[in-house]
């Protein structure tokens, strides 16, 4: 059953990945339509989001920042379908990266740690291994379907990036200081933990909630260097990237000092343009079981 879902599923991937830019987000636009205006997808979920986050603002603002966040949605899906044919040319025109010499800099001293959050465009941000010396992976959850598992490496890997899942970023990261080999391990780092095994909670967005903490564990037991990336869109299909340090020596900070950076700066980035994020996944549904250590 999966090979007959992917058998059916790639060549209509393929096909809207060859598409113009233009035509591709003509297809947005129209996808847009169905999701948002027939099927309603999950809309309930991003409404009731927002109105938590933002209870100073109007209905009609929250409707205002859903609607711009599902156009985004749209957008961002194609353009990670896009990745499978655009050349790098024109994702380094897309794409532009304004400070990659901090990377440069810092990889020549030590394995780094780029944490982002599901923001603007998360998909292209392997684009960065084309300017680096160091090997480059991508902590990812492994696709149920073995076969799109697959092509998802396969498309990655025209990037020079390796993707691991959580219970392999460890052990590469030993394996690669035991032969002295620097590496870049990018993490989304915004999701939703399991509220029985959130070894935090603090706020985000103004809202007690469990956060993982996983990339400050390994970043304080490695020794590795913490950077941010945050994703700015400057229009539709372009946009901006730049990296802020957290930590040049994960081994030299305070216990969750990373954790508390990365959220801090996650929520600066959400608050300017909050149609950016990724509203559709229920990351408060745990509000209400914040143990009494916590709160």
């Amino acid at each position: 059953m999966q090979l007959f879902v992917f058998i059916l599923a790639y060549p209509f991937m393929w096909g809207i990945s060859i598409l113009p830019f233009r035509l591709l987000y003509l297809f947005s636009d129209f996808i847009f339509f169905v999701v948002y205006r027939v099927i309603g997808y999950r809309k309930k979920v991003v409404r009731a989001n927002l109105r938590l986050v933002f209870p100073q603002k109007t209905i009609v603002e929250i409707k205002q920042i859903e609607k711009a966040f599902f156009k985004h949605l749209c957008d961002s899906f194609l353009e990670m379908v896009k990745t499978m044919s655009v050349s790098k040319k024109e994702i380094a025109k897309r794409y532009q990266i304004e400070n990659i010499d901090l990377i440069q800099e810092i990889e020549k001293e030590k394995s780094i740690l780029v944490v982002c959050s599901h923001y603007a465009c998360w998909e292209w941000n392997m684009s960065m291994n084309d300017y680096v010396q160091s090997k480059g992976y991508a902590v990812y959850q492994k696709i149920t379907n073995t076969y799109f598992d697959q092509w998802a490496k396969k498309v990655r890997a025209r990037w020079n990036t390796t993707l691991i899942n959580q219970k392999e970023t460890v052990k590469t990261v030993v394996l690669n200081k035991k032969n002295n080999i620097t590496g870049i391990f990018g993490m989304v780092s915004d999701q939703s933990p399991q509220a029985h095994r959130a070894q935090y909670w603090t706020e985000f967005m103004g809202i007690k909630v469990p956060v993982i903490n996983g990339a400050e564990t390994m970043a304080r037991k490695m020794d590795l260097a913490v950077v941010f990336l945050k994703v700015s869109k400057l229009k539709r299909g372009h946009y901006k990237a730049k990296f802020t340090t957290i930590a040049r020596d994960g081994k030299a900070t305070e216990k969750n000092e990373i954790t508390d950076a990365f959220l801090r700066m996650a929520e600066a980035q959400i608050y300017e343009k909050p149609e950016h994020y990724l509203w559709t996944h229920r990351r408060w549904k745990h509000r209400d079981k914040v143990p009494e250590a916590f709160q």
